[in-house]
């Protein structure tokens, strides 16, 4: 018996499924994180190799998440029509056929066509994902299942920064975007023996759809009121980690003067506290509460980030960056679960997606953001005004966002 064919199961078809879900679920936010940073490291090769400009190498992650976001939308809505596997497998494929085109480009306006259309692929993966691991899970453990879909991220990440340095030198850029196909295809093994959540089956798959789930986000006062408050914070969530991502290493070397390796060093061990923060907020939420780890994590990052830019001593900057990484990236831990039990099933992909991803392109200008108050002030001053951002967070949370803890889906 399988969960695509009949929506009852014994409690250990049940557990067996969970577990697939979540690896699924897992493994295709990993593959998101791996593909985006081994892009990162590649720019200065590729830009090298095919003489772009600054601004054109820039444009191929700008345009990667422009097109994550159009996938986010599309996938979202598509996965609440037709099933999360299903769907998940058609975003699984997209990516990696166009990855794997990106090897074989020969300029600027192909490889630009293939970044974007790749992270259309990628745009699905996170809300459906999301949505898939909280509804094959009970209630009391739906935040930490939540926050270890979200350490897939971290571990793709992780695998990227570990990978990179050891075959660029060898198998050049176009190897490393073939290399880039492999978290596709074991994602795509994984996703295929999973079947549908049963809950989908039973709201969604049997009913009639009288039209996109998109609507239902601003259905009525109070849900669009939500969504307001999910935009704000999702927004707030990419903002601040790009913005402290992207230019991290270049802070240190710069203010500090620490080398490459160095940087590296101080980078990863920032990396770390975010996955620790990330694998706490899941904990801590399915105990006490969304809201008030919310509002715990969003003042933690509010002090932590402005204290991190007065920190001069290298052993403060290292102990400080965990910390600043458990805050600033740990909430990412609880969008999942907060999302699932604020919409109903027809519509809870869509809304991770959407939001999500509308979230990651304001995010997107984060970096551009921070670059500027830095040419203009300094780089000190431009983290320290991040830490105004996790005070709107607050303030979203506070007037905007219930607490459903517990709740059956709907």
């Amino acid at each position: 018996m399988s969960a695509a064919s009949d929506t009852v199961l014994s409690a250990e078809q049940q557990e067996k499924y969970a577990w697939k879900a979540l690896w699924g679920s897992a493994i295709g936010y990993a593959m998101d994180g791996f593909d985006l940073l081994i892009l990162g490291f590649m720019l200065s090769a590729i830009a090298a190799d095919l003489h772009f400009t600054p601004a054109q190498s820039g444009s191929l992650v700008t345009w990667t998440l422009i097109g994550a976001v159009a996938g986010g939308v599309l996938f979202g809505n598509l996965s609440d029509i037709y099933g999360r596997v299903r769907v998940l497998t058609w975003t699984i494929l997209l990516f990696a056929v166009f990855t794997g085109l990106c090897a074989f480009a020969q300029g600027y306006w192909d490889l630009l066509f293939y970044r974007t259309v790749a992270g259309l692929g990628l745009g699905g993966e996170f809300g459906i994902g999301m949505a898939l691991a909280a509804e094959a899970w009970p209630a009391e453990k739906r935040a930490r299942v939540s926050s270890y879909v979200g350490l897939g991220w971290q571990a793709g990440v992780l695998l990227a920064a570990i990978v990179i340095p050891l075959l660029l030198p060898l198998i050049g850029w176009r190897g490393m975007f073939m290399v880039g196909i492999l978290p596709a295809v074991v994602a795509f093994i994984v996703r295929r023996t999973i079947g549908e959540p049963p809950i989908f089956i039973e709201k969604v798959a049997k009913q009639e759809r009288k039209g996109l789930p998109l609507g239902l986000l601003v259905k009525d006062a109070e849900t669009t009121k939500i969504s307001i408050g999910m935009f704000i914070l999702c927004s707030v969530q990419n903002f601040g980690y790009y913005g402290v991502m992207i230019w991290l290493p270049n802070y240190l070397a710069n203010r500090f003067g620490y080398s490459l390796t160095k940087s590296a060093v101080w980078t990863s061990v920032t990396i770390l506290g975010m996955a620790f923060g990330i694998w706490l907020f899941g904990q801590l939420a399915d105990r006490f509460g969304r809201r008030p780890i919310f509002f715990l994590y969003q003042g933690g990052a509010a002090i932590s980030v402005l204290v991190y830019s007065q920190l001069t001593d290298p052993m403060h900057l290292l102990v400080g960056g965990a910390i600043m990484g458990l805050f600033v990236n740990g909430m990412l831990g609880g969008y999942g679960a907060l999302m699932s039990e604020l919409y109903p099933t027809e519509a809870r992909a869509t809304a991770q997606n959407v939001l999500f991803n509308l979230g990651r392109g304001v995010g997107g200008f984060g970096p551009l953001v921070v670059g500027a108050i830095a040419a203009q002030y300094s780089f000190t001053v431009a983290i320290a005004l991040l830490s105004i951002l996790y005070v709107i967070d607050i303030i979203a949370t506070a007037l905007l966002i219930p607490e459903r803890k517990g709740v059956p889906l709907t």
